[in-house]
């Protein structure tokens, strides 16, 4: 069987989340259109017949401002190392700017990375042509457009990584989906919602933990900058 790695790196709010849920065709991972909502390499395991992929969902790349911020590049870079393919994710409504270059700039091997041009049901033929023309200068592997939110491209997505993955024994079982520990998940469903419902009362640099945990009872702390937050 085939198996190994695949990260999805980008600037924030191109869809990385959203892609790796309807790849995986379950939420693994939280949506929100804040910047900076995915905070740590969240994995999600594609199981198939005859190969394991494990998809790498990273923090939006940006200019940082914070030392979150800062932080999170890093986490994010980090991730672009030691995988088996990159897939690059730009957003088909967005102008293709100097921070999509300095991501790309930053993957070593263009020839195991694939260009993803995610929201193609948001935009216009020109706009789509604009960007894939942006992207052809890259001079990456392939070329994707996909549409996240409808599913459209995304097996055709799939099937191009799976078969440039090296043979190998699966890294986890055949029935897991995610590594992320379900106290984790937990707090970061709780994150979502706030981000979601007190936007405009809570900054997006709140933090969420799971302190008490006895079913169906379920305890959770949220950590906010200041006391009059």
């Amino acid at each position: 069987m085939r198996s190994g790695f695949a990260t999805l790196v980008g600037r924030p709010n191109v869809g990385k989340s959203t892609l790796l849920n309807r790849i995986l065709g379950t939420k693994v991972s939280i949506v929100s259109d804040k910047v900076q909502t995915t905070r740590t390499q969240v994995r999600g395991v594609l199981n198939r017949s005859d190969v394991q992929v494990v998809f790498v969902d990273t923090p939006g790349i940006h200019k940082p401002r914070t030392l979150l911020g800062e932080r999170l590049n890093d986490t994010a870079t980090h991730a672009i190392g030691d995988v088996d393919v990159v897939c690059f994710v730009i957003d088909a409504t967005a102008p293709f700017g100097r921070g999509d270059r300095w991501i790309a700039e930053r993957i070593p091997d263009h020839d195991n990375a694939m260009c993803v041009v995610n929201k193609i049901d948001l935009a216009s033929s020109e706009q789509l042509l604009t960007q894939l023309a942006a992207a052809a200068e890259l001079a990456m592997g392939d070329y994707f457009p996909v549409s996240a939110r409808t599913g459209e491209g995304v097996d055709a997505l799939v099937d191009a990584i799976a078969a440039r993955l090296p043979d190998g024994p699966a890294w986890y079982p055949d029935d897991m989906v995610t590594d992320v520990p379900e106290a984790f998940w937990v707090a970061e469903l709780v994150r979502e919602q706030l981000l979601a419902r007190v936007r405009e009362e809570v900054p997006h640099s709140i933090a969420t933990r799971v302190t008490e945990w006895e079913w169906p009872r379920i305890r959770c702390e949220i950590l906010v900058e200041r006391d009059s937050q």
